[in-house]
């Protein structure tokens, strides 16, 4: 008997039919002789109506009390779904994500996962039920707080759960049949991923494809866990994310063929660029300026620093950043004036970052030229380039990333013969 840990994003429980869809789903794996744990997601776009709501009555709500409205949304789910699978016959049972033993720090809005002690998930199971959890929240362990896990954050929920209890395999329920080479929204040719390696879904989460949450394929490859992505809306196969190992074993069975150079094409539109303008060369100076960012928790991307000019000794520093954190570094560079001595600050939030991941690119020379050769072909001028051993990125205007997208794609010969399908909702 195998344990099957599923998770259902917003748009697969995003009305009273979907629900009922989904328990069916879940009835008939736990009726096909598995063990079956659920996670669930707030309905639709429940989560951003509450933050609407909140944002009418508070402009600058307390984040404990915003946690705690934000985690009503996965309990309206798991509630629903759990009535579903009663209708069918079967015992659903739901847990909040404190129930279910999910044991975080006391950040709100951010929290991260300390501890997984699922006592009563594993007496729901011995007892021959289905326990349904609310994804997105734990339980701050020093204070007992509600906590909220972030954006995403029923895909790490799962995950935790998964590796606790020692699941066969995690299943990432969507819109799409599968982790494919572009966002099919974007690339209607886009063609689905058979198979990935945990370091390809990380940075292809990191440069913006939406099916997966970066934090949850960092907690699956630190416990080795199988995630596989897949539509709650078709039974067909979909993207099994695993070690290369893995894979490799796949391969040599028969069950996968030979890994692409290229996994796929990705883009961020929600990044801002800042320069900071005229800043002394001498040592120290970068230090002081990103030493003030992360004071201010301020995530930063790529960085260039300009050759200083001779003539006064200054140079210009610029990294990128999420869109939502460019008041925040402004804020914390304006405050550090006077030690960094800067001359300006500008930000620029009309820029995208496209990104080309695979994991080919360290044995196959060439790919840097047919990249660049690419965007040149389609137009597109080049701001700032940032490489790792499995990834080019580079920032462009904002306008310009689905061309840059859809060109890199046909160049590295990602295109598919039919077209992606997207069944509904924003492909979580």
């Amino acid at each position: 008997m195998a344990l099957i840990v599923q998770k259902y994003g917003g748009s697969s429980v995003a009305n009273a039919e979907s629900v009922k869809r989904v328990a069916r789903r879940i009835v008939d794996t736990k009726r096909a002789g598995n063990q079956v744990v659920v996670v669930v997601s707030a309905m639709g776009d429940t989560t951003d109506e509450l933050l609407d709501l909140a944002e009418q009555v508070s402009p600058e709500p307390p984040t404990r009390e915003l946690d705690m409205l934000l985690t009503a949304g996965e309990r309206i789910s798991m509630s629903l779904v759990a009535m579903a699978i009663a209708d069918l016959g079967e015992d659903g049972r739901s847990y909040t994500g404190s129930q279910a033993g999910l044991i975080t720090d006391a950040a709100h809005g951010s929290a991260r996962i300390i501890d997984v002690t699922p006592g009563r998930i594993r007496e729901a199971l011995d007892a021959g039920a289905i326990p349904i959890v609310a994804g997105f929240q734990g339980v701050a362990h020093d204070t007992k707080d509600v906590t909220t896990l972030g954006r995403g954050g029923s895909d790490t929920t799962a995950v935790a759960l998964a590796a606790a209890l020692q699941a066969s395999v995690c299943e990432i329920y969507t819109d799409v049949d599968g982790v494919f080479s572009a966002d099919p929204r974007v690339v209607s040719a886009a063609r689905k991923v058979p198979f990935i390696t945990y370091e390809e879904m990380l940075e292809l989460a990191a440069v913006g494809a939406k099916v997966l949450h970066l934090r949850c394929v960092e907690y699956a490859r630190r416990f080795d866990l199988p995630i596989h992505v897949r539509s709650s809306f078709s039974s067909h196969e979909g993207t099994f994310v695993m070690s290369p190992a893995a894979i490799a074993a796949a391969i040599a069975e028969g069950r996968a063929m030979e890994q692409p150079i290229i996994s796929g094409v990705a883009a961020d539109v929600n990044d801002a660029k800042i320069t900071v303008v005229g800043v002394p060369d001498r040592p120290g100076q970068a230090a002081a300026i990103f030493g003030a960012l992360a004071d201010a928790g301020v995530n930063i991307d790529m960085i260039v620093q300009n050759v200083s000019a001779a003539a006064t000794g200054r140079t210009d520093v610029t990294f990128t950043c999420p869109a939502g954190s460019a008041a925040k570094a402004l804020k914390s560079l304006q405050g550090k004036h006077e030690s960094i001595e800067f001359q300006e600050l500008l930000v620029d939030d009309q820029i995208a970052k496209v990104s080309l991941v695979g994991a080919g690119m360290r044995s196959h020379p060439g790919v840097s030229a047919t990249f660049f050769a690419a965007l040149a072909e389609a137009g597109i001028n080049v701001e700032m380039i940032s490489t790792s051993e499995i990834r080019i990125s580079v920032v462009t205007r904002v306008d310009d990333a689905s061309t840059a997208v859809v060109a890199l794609h046909t160049a590295f010969g990602l295109d598919a013969d039919g077209q992606a399908v997207v069944y509904g909702g924003t492909g979580r």
